[in-house]
């Protein structure tokens, strides 16, 4: 079969390889974006997927066909109750090139959910806490960038039915290091909201995990083509035809394996409505497996990855396009019945 490297190119995608199971349920960025803005903010928020609906607005991208008009589009409800701040990271340079970790400054009294169920062998020395503060700004000059390690609340949200919180770090952007200092101090133990962090209209990026679909085969997993049935075809047609030579399997060749539950990352998703009442999103018999939202929450337009209730790392967007800096007109939100 000569003609099999012409007519039939390697199967999947080199950049999502491998093909493996997540290792967290709530992935963290690797990079994060530069922010020009003059005032510090957090680059990031987590939120918990409630599920879909749709709504009408009024398209406002110059050039579009219906431009000015009132256009259909699905949404994606993500529930975001407040986040708690409980600690500032400071990074600086090591002596390998690479930013390393250079001191934390945690606050006197962490909640009891949250140091009982998470940060068990956290041990703090609270006399010499405004100690480790000076010491970060003594050395301002010397830090690359400045963290806040957060903690979400699921206990406010019912529809989860956990209390472990997860605890992430997000990156400060926006402003000069003194600047994000202050911010960072500002904000320690304070709840902050989505509102606080992010503006209806603008463009964010989405990491969480996939959908898990467990071993799956060939056909489903690369879409192979599936073989006629017939009776020559004795050994199967849901698999490939030929796997290669009998050396160890190349990578270009399909093979059966894990399928889902996936870290992936979805760039340039849309806010267009930040909504603080729960009786303006929630539909007739809640959202199907997940049920009402308690808390603010965001329409993102179009859909997003995962399933109900997991965790979704909202970030700044780092490689963005140009969108119009109006707010977007919402007319219409469906409250519908998602239960068929």
């Amino acid at each position: 079969m000569g003609h099999r490297k012409l007519a039939s190119p390697r199967r999947g995608s080199a950049g999502l390889r491998p093909r493996k199971r997540s290792n967290e349920i709530l992935p963290t960025p690797r990079s994060w974006p530069s922010v020009s803005s003059s005032s510090s903010t957090l680059l990031g928020f987590v939120g918990y997927k409630a599920g879909m609906t749709h709504v009408y607005y009024v398209n406002d991208i110059k050039g579009s066909s219906e431009f000015g008009k009132e256009v259909f589009t699905p949404v994606t409800v993500i529930e975001t109750p407040p986040i708690l701040p409980i600690a500032l990271r400071a990074y600086i340079l090591g002596d390998n090139g690479e930013p390393e970790v250079f001191t934390d400054y945690w606050i006197p009294d962490i909640p009891k959910e949250i140091s009982e169920r998470k940060i068990k062998n956290l041990k703090l020395n609270k006399d010499k806490l405004n100690d480790l503060l000076e010491k970060i700004k003594a050395n301002q000059n010397n830090i690359l960038y400045l963290r806040a390690i957060v903690s979400t609340q699921p206990k406010l949200v019912p529809a989860l039915g956990k209390k472990k919180p997860e605890i992430v770090e997000v990156q400060i952007g926006g402003g000069d290091i003194s600047s994000q200092l202050n911010y960072a101090l500002s904000i320690l133990g304070k709840q902050i909201s989505v509102g606080d962090v992010f503006k209806e209209g603008q463009l964010i990026d989405i990491l969480g995990v996939t959908k898990g679909k467990g071993f799956q085969g060939v056909v489903k997993r690369y879409s192979v083509m599936e073989l006629p049935r017939w009776h020559k075809n004795r050994k199967g047609s849901r698999k490939a035809g030929t796997k290669g030579p009998s050396m160890s399997t190349p990578s270009y060749t399909p093979q059966p394996g894990q399928l889902g539950f996936h870290r992936r990352t979805e760039y340039n998703k849309r806010i267009l409505k930040i909504i603080n009442n729960p009786d303006e999103i929630n539909p007739k018999g809640g959202f199907v497996k997940y049920g009402l939202v308690k808390n603010t929450s965001l329409l993102l337009q179009g859909s997003t990855i995962g399933v109900r209730k997991r965790p979704l790392f909202l970030r700044y967007p780092i490689r963005p396009y140009e969108i119009p800096v109006e707010i977007p007109k919402v007319t219409y939100v469906s409250l519908n019945s998602k239960q068929g």
